[in-house]
């Protein structure tokens, strides 16, 4: 598991950066984005997909969360 960096970008979406690679890129989707479950899965505009364990919406961005690869580039 890898500790990421998730963001506002600013054209109003979210940002996906890790640290430890240098990758940033913009998060196409994110499975679970509600106030009680945000996180799960979500997919990069690069086609890469990371899991993050979900847990209650942060109260505001950036947080710093750790997510597992599940599948994609880097």
């Amino acid at each position: 598991m890898a500790n990421i960096m998730v963001r506002k970008a600013p054209d109003g979406g979210l940002s996906f950066y890790l640290p430890k690679r240098d990758i940033e890129d913009r998060i196409t989707s994110i499975e679970f984005d509600t106030p009680e479950k945000w996180g799960g899965e979500i997919r990069l505009g690069n086609g890469g997909v990371y899991f993050i364990d979900p847990i209650p919406a942060p109260a505001r961005l950036p947080i710093s969360v750790r997510a597992r690869r599940v599948d994609g580039v880097e």
